[in-house]
């Protein structure tokens, strides 16, 4: 694949409503794989190992199984591999740490040995990808676990600028509240991404958000939530059974205290707009964070359920979710 496809893949968008590129598919909400509009990422070139101008398989399996990591399983597994306690590995510990790290993700555990399964000929995994970014030429230098950390944040902080690069179409630095509210809704189910689309088609004709400008800085907070979901999902499923209710305030002090993470009035209010489902002041809690599981799974792909499996069981039970709302 081109890396331009690379980025379409992995990051999922509406046309912008500032634009003339009409959403359009054989069935509402369907996506044109070729929707994303922005300038070719320098970053994501870096993928291009061998400098022929594609991605191949393996830099693709490398790839999405860095994207599948967390910061913290991360930091647990190079802990492990790291026998010395200097804060460093060498290229066969780190091939090591990736194949562990593969074997939670869905695409990579999917491919035996790390190779294509049905060719002759392949590439492990491990051995592709940014190895001789991170280990020089001849594969002697070390890595330093702060230079990972610092990648991997890099990687994810690119993904969320090149989303909003797409719907900055007037390079305005700021996006509408509509595109802010596509972005959400962009990796939904699609037994509920028609009503979320009917939301945000709602905000034209909605006087308290369809002038709403969000700058970059409010549009990562909120990306930066996105991947606390774990916490952030639980704060709000308990503190939904206590309660009952989820209103404006009590979502922006889950984000600040549980996650660290502040969401503007504007932010918030846009929210509210598409997933306040009966228009009570109240967030229907069960999309909100149905929506924000899938589009993280969608990246992540593990292979093991986790604190989020046990989560998504409960938003596809369809039983009430504590706030008033039902499926």
């Amino acid at each position: 694949m081109l890396p331009a496809d690379l980025m379409r893949a992995v990051v999922p968008v509406f046309p912008p409503s500032e634009s003339n590129v009409v959403r359009e598919g054989r069935l509402r909400g369907e996506r044109n794989p070729g929707e994303l509009q922005c300038a070719p990422s320098e970053f994501f070139m870096l993928f291009d190992t061998n400098g022929d101008g594609l991605i191949s398989f393996a830099e693709y399996i490398f790839f999405v199984t860095l994207l599948s990591i967390p910061e913290s399983s991360f930091n647990i597994a190079f802990k492990m591999f790291d026998l010395d306690h200097n804060g460093e590995i060498d290229k066969e510990e780190f091939k090591k740490v990736m194949a562990l790290m593969r074997s939670y993700n869905r695409q990579g555990a999917a491919h035996r040995d790390g190779l294509r399964i049905g060719l002759k000929v392949g590439q492990p995994v491990e051995d592709g990808g940014l190895v001789e970014y991170f280990f020089g030429k001849d594969g002697s230098d070390h890595l330093h676990y702060e230079k990972f950390s610092d990648f991997l944040k890099q990687l994810h902080d690119e993904i969320v600028r090149l989303e909003f690069s797409h719907y900055d179409v007037k390079s305005s630095k700021t996006i509408s509240a509509k595109d802010f509210a596509l972005s959400m809704v962009a990796s939904a189910d699609m037994n509920h991404i028609n009503k979320l689309l009917d939301r945000v088609d709602d905000f034209d004709e909605s006087p308290d958000v369809k002038d709403l400008r969000i700058t970059f800085e409010e549009f990562k907070a909120f990306a930066d939530l996105r991947r606390r979901l774990e916490p952030f999902a639980m704060a709000i499923f308990s503190y939904g059974k206590v309660n009952g209710l989820l209103t404006k305030q009590d979502l922006k002090r889950a984000a600040t205290h549980v996650c660290g993470v502040d969401l503007t009035d504007k932010v918030v209010d846009v929210i509210f707009h598409v997933f306040d489902a009966n228009c009570d002041g109240n967030l229907s809690s069960e999309e909100f964070l149905r929506a924000l599981q899938r589009r993280e799974s969608n990246i992540r792909q593990p292979t093991t359920p986790g604190l989020m499996g046990v989560f998504s069981c409960w938003l596809n039970s369809g039983v009430s979710d504590g706030f008033g709302h039902g499926s």
